[in-house]
């Protein structure tokens, strides 16, 4: 059964990626919670009443990210084009910022696919890599990851996004700086899932153990759950039923030790119960699934 869960495509680039922000006198991740952006704009705009030059211009570009995050993708571009004349003195981060942002205006992962045309497409490539060339004349690496990594929500084919991961990985790899070292668990992530829509999925299954035990070094166990969800996921494809139950019925356990019932656990459940041929056990996790669907706010 060919299934591909909507969450870990969104994971490829958004909720991976957007965990890794560059390490900065101005300490973004104490400002973001990617969440609650309505919340994290209101830490920007009162960080930037006292903020000067590229700090400054730097809380401009998250306070446009977090309105495109709430799909106010007008907004955000009236954001950037209000800072645009500040930008030729300004120095590489906050110019490359404003390339990304004005590129993820354009094509995210909270654009909904009649928004991503040929001319906004177009209109994202060109930000992306105005962003990618300054980023690696700065040896701003993280960022230049970033910048790499965006491309595949425009270039969609899984060989394309392989591609995309692999530059993204021999960047992180041989960088010194933790920005772009932060990114390698969420990079080996995507290349995974890349690997694994082609359907090879012994290369796919290396790529997931990787980034697990990347995520588990990091001490993040949401990611380290994820990680063992993508196993489990391969194992099933590669018809290895057995050691798939197994992982996912003790991510159930883990997910309710740690209150957090995932949906996506009991779908995987309910396929691997009807696939050994145990109606009952799999209506059970149908059930369970239901349930917390009708439980979560839309």
């Amino acid at each position: 059964m060919a299934w591909t869960p909507p969450r870990l495509a969104a994971a490829l680039s958004v909720g991976a990626a957007l965990a890794a922000p560059p390490a900065q006198a101005l300490d973004l991740d104490a400002l973001w919670n990617f969440r609650d952006p309505a919340g994290s704009e209101q830490r920007f705009r009162e960080a930037l009443a006292t903020a000067r030059g590229d700090d400054a211009l730097v809380l401009q570009t998250q306070i446009a990210r977090s309105l495109g995050l709430r799909r106010q993708f007008e907004r955000a571009r009236e954001v950037l084009s209000a800072m645009q004349p500040q930008l030729e003195g300004a120095g590489a981060e906050p110019r490359v910022r404003h390339a990304l942002e004005w590129g993820r205006s354009w094509a995210s992962a909270t654009h909904p696919p009649e928004a991503l045309t040929a001319d906004a497409k177009r209109e994202a490539r060109a930000a992306w890599e105005r962003a990618l060339a300054l980023a690696r004349q700065a040896r701003l690496d993280g960022l230049a990851i970033d910048a790499i990594h965006m491309f595949a929500f425009i270039d969609t084919a899984p060989a394309d996004q392989e591609r995309y991961a692999r530059e993204a990985l021999t960047v992180s790899v041989a960088s010194n700086q933790p920005a772009a070292r932060r990114w390698e668990a969420s990079i080996r992530h995507n290349l995974g899932y890349a690997l694994h829509q082609q359907g090879r999925h012994d290369d796919a299954l290396a790529q997931f153990r990787q980034s697990r035990v990347l995520r588990e070094a990091a001490g993040n166990p949401g990611g380290e759950r994820v990680a063992r969800w993508m196993i489990a996921w391969t194992l099933r494809a590669m018809r290895r039923g057995d050691e798939a139950l197994e992982m996912q019925l003790a991510l159930e356990r883990d997910h309710a030790a740690a209150g957090t019932p995932d949906a996506y656990v009991f779908e995987e459940l309910e396929i691997l119960y009807r696939e050994r041929g145990d109606a009952e056990r799999a209506r059970r996790y149908a059930d369970k699934l239901a349930a917390l669907r009708q439980e979560t706010p839309k």
